[in-house]
This record gives C-alpha cells, structure tokens and sequence, in this order.
C-alpha cells in the first residue's frame, strides 16, 4: 500500500469515527473490502503465473538471438496488468533490459520476444526475468514472481585458416608430407622398376608380371599431426599498454589454430592458463587431444570463458603439462612474450622428442629479441600484431 492511500484510509476512518455519517461508514467498508480484494487477487494470480525463456545458449560473434519469453496465467482469475522484465548484460543489447506491460485472462498465455546480440566474446548471464502484478487500483501494493537465471555462451571469432605448416615427427597419419621416411603402405601413388636394396614385401608381382620386369610399389608420404595448445593469459606476461587486444588476439589465434586442426581430421588439445568462472578451481580443465567437430566446441567453450588475469608464471605450468604429451606431438605455444624461462621449457621440449612452436601475440617490446633467439635454438616463431597477420595461413 502506498503513503498516499495509507493515509486516506487514516482519513477516512477518523471521519467514520468523528461523524458516524452512514456514507463515510460504506466508503470506508468499499475501501477495506476493495484492498483485501485486492491482495487476495493478486496473490492468486502471481502463484498461478508460469513464464519461461527460451533462445539458443551458444552464438557467434555477429549473429543475432531470439529470445521468447512464454507467459501463461493458470489461474481462474484474470491478470488485470503484468510488467514482464528481462534483465541481461549491456555487452548484448543497447539497454541492459527487456520490458513489456500485458494483460492475460484467466488460462491465457502470450508469447513476448525480443533480440540480443553477439558482439564478442564471453560467458553471459542472463536474468532474472521478473513478472509484476498488482490490482487495478494499486491499493494492494505490487507482487512479483522471480525466475531462475540462464547463460549465454558466446564463442570467440574463428579465422578460416588453410595453409599452416606446422612441423610433426608422427608418421603413418592423413597427411601429405614430402619426407620419403614417412612412407604410408595405404596409400599407394605408383611403380617403379626394382631396384637394388628394395625390399621383397614391396614389390607388385601382378605388375611384374605383366610388365616382365619387377615392379616396387610406391607410396605417399604422411603424416599424423597431433597437437597440443597451450595458451599463456597471464596479464604479466602481455604489453601493460595493449593487454586487452592482446590477450584477445591469442584466444582468436589458438581458435583459429585448433579449429583448422580439426578441419585436417587430426588431434588437438588445449591447455590454458587463465581463469574459468566454471571451474571448482577456477582454472580451466585441460583438454585431452582428440578429432571431431564436437571436440572443437568444448574447445571453443572454453575459449569462451576464459579470462586473463594475473596469476603464477606460464612456464611452471607448461612443465607440469608437456610431460604427458607423447613422443612427436607438436606443441603450440601462445603467449604475448618469451623470456628464458620459457625458452628453457621448449628446449627441453624439443629434447624430450616434441615440436615446440611459438606464436606471440600483440605488441611487446621483446618481440625482436624473443623471435631471434627462437630462430637461433631453431624452434619456428611466428608474431602477430593483430588478425590481418593470419593472413600468412590463409594463402
């Protein structure tokens, strides 16, 4: 009940009392009676109120999301008005809420939609969704039901990739490679006549046969890629001038790497250091090497969440990781800087029979040095500024 009505209603009952006029009697009585009505209304039509949201929990950048939100009034009575909110973050709409005033009748239901956007990347809440009801009057004062808050996964912008070279020591795989020590028996590309050392097993006796003289099969070399991103968010690590843009380009780089990876129908997995509000720990759970596009979207999932933020030095945990990996994996690294400590992980790396690969991302100041030494303890490196930098994959 507002000030305003509680203090006619004083009004009305020191009059009723002073005058004992018949008139003021009955007005007082239709005042009463109408509030109680009011509230005993209400609160039917508020415990009798169904509503529910409905759009797709995971976007792009750039695509738009439907949002229907379903109202239903199960009770007998009529809703005389309803104020339906939706609340949601500014990141995905020009207003930070949805609102809407109806009315529904008894056993009716109404459909209400609106449209969010997927600018950039993120882990969103969405909610809670408020219904308000009150009576015609507003004697009664406002009731509101509360609903349960959802999530929207927005899932960080993936560059088409289709001329990477990374480096593998994995024979026997789905790729072409141009070492003949990678020779795959199921892939054959021709004949040639005996030579000299040729092994028995690979001779072709129909084609021997037919040709008179001995003819040794030919195969295509290949290779299996199998990688292992790990991807560095500690801020300590990133220009304090560019963190942002920086950090940003490395979630776009590993996506980028990790999904033209899988379109190769090889493994990849990922590492990240960073922070990922779905943790028990708050740190991301590490991703087993696998293929398939599903594997890619629990990828891309975490991509989505993860925040950079200041935490314990990269190469401590790169350590802990890179010993699991087996012999020939190709290890990615993403970071915005190498110094030694980090180098001294991906020799050991390299030593321990994996193929270390650095990608810095953003603008620092040891950028020259960090690529220098790289070449110098020959692990290949390569630095981007900003997305347009990819565009050395994409030839």
């Amino acid at each position: 009940m507002g000030d305003a009505f509680s203090f006619f209603l004083f009004i009305l009952i020191l009059l009723a009392v002073l005058t004992r006029e018949t008139f003021v009697m009955v007005l007082l009585y239709l005042f009463v009676g109408a509030m109680f009505l009011g509230r005993w209304w209400t609160a039917r039509v508020v415990n009798g109120l169904n509503f529910m949201r409905k759009y797709d929990k995971k976007a792009f950048p750039g695509e738009i999301i439907p949002v229907r939100v379903d109202v239903r009034n199960s009770s007998v009575l009529p809703a005389v008005w309803l104020r339906v909110q939706d609340f949601y973050p500014i990141e995905l709409a020009e207003t930070s809420s949805f609102a809407q005033v109806i009315s529904l009748g008894p056993r009716e239901q109404t459909s209400l939609k609106y449209n969010l956007k997927a600018h950039k990347r993120g882990f969103y809440t969405i909610g809670p969704l408020h219904v308000t009801s009150g009576d015609l009057l507003g004697m009664s004062g406002e009731r509101m039901s509360e609903g349960a808050t959802e999530h929207l996964t927005v899932y960080p912008r993936v560059i088409a990739l289709s001329d990477v070279r990374l480096p593998s020591n994995s024979p026997m795989g789905t790729m072409r490679h141009k070492q003949p020590i990678f020779e795959d028996p199921t892939r054959p590309m021709g004949k040639r006549d005996y030579q000299s050392g040729d092994s028995l097993r690979r001779i072709d006796w129909k084609a021997s046969a037919t040709t008179g003289r001995l003819q040794t099969k030919l195969f295509e070399p290949s290779i299996a890629l199998e990688t292992a991103i790990f991807l560095n968010l500690n801020l300590l690590d990133y220009n304090v001038r560019t963190r942002f843009d920086a950090t940003e380009l490395a979630i776009v780089v590993t996506a980028s790497v990790a999904s033209w990876v899988v379109a190769q129908r090889q493994s990849t997995g990922l590492v990240a250091h960073g922070l990922d509000p779905l943790s028990a720990d708050s740190r991301p759970v590490p991703v087993p090497s696998r293929k398939g596009r599903a594997h890619l979207m629990r990828i891309l999932e975490i991509l989505a969440r993860i925040r950079a933020v200041e935490i314990e030095p990269f190469p401590a945990m790169l350590r802990n990781h890179r010993v699991h990996l087996p012999w020939g994996t190709t290890m990615i690294v993403v970071t915005g800087s190498a110094e030694q400590p980090l180098f001294d992980e991906l020799l050991q790396s390299r030593r321990a029979g994996l193929n270390p690969v650095l990608l810095l991302c953003g603008e620092h100041p040891n950028h020259r040095q960090a690529a220098q030494q790289a070449k110098l303890f020959r692990i290949p490196v390569h630095v981007f500024r900003s997305e347009k930098d990819l565009d050395i994959w994409r030839t």
